[in-house]
């Protein structure tokens, strides 16, 4: 059983930065990989980024490839997304889930409850 809780959301500007963590419960965390995803208003969730349980391999949805960053501290439980150079459509509510690599929702078994990213001016 993982627990996580995402923290970090907030709003900001066209343009800027906002980093998220993840800080999950339970000695197997280290053993999931770590997927991020969001949600928009009236939109289906969607992958945006995913890490192996080790931290090695990382993976990323087109449209945040070059913008975005996924780590993670398995020393802290903890997984971070970095986000730069944010635009309006990156507005949603952003989730952290613990499972298997993948990019679907199917793929993770353990979410958090999520922390609202508004980008605007």
């Amino acid at each position: 059983q993982v627990q996580l809780v995402e923290s970090g959301g907030g709003l900001v500007q066209p343009g800027g930065s906002l980093r998220l963590s993840c800080a999950g419960s339970g000695r197997t965390f280290s053993r999931y990989a770590m997927g991020w995803f969001r949600q928009a208003p009236g939109k289906e969730r969607e992958f945006v980024a995913a890490v192996g349980w080790s931290g090695g391999s990382t993976y990323y949805a087109s449209s945040v490839k070059g913008r975005f960053a996924v780590s993670r501290d398995n020393a802290k439980n903890t997984v971070y997304l970095q986000m730069n150079s944010l635009k309006p459509e990156d507005t949603a509510v952003y989730y952290c889930a613990a499972g298997r690599v993948g990019s679907r929702t199917d793929d993770y078994d353990y979410w958090g409850q999520g922390t609202q990213v508004t980008v605007s001016s």
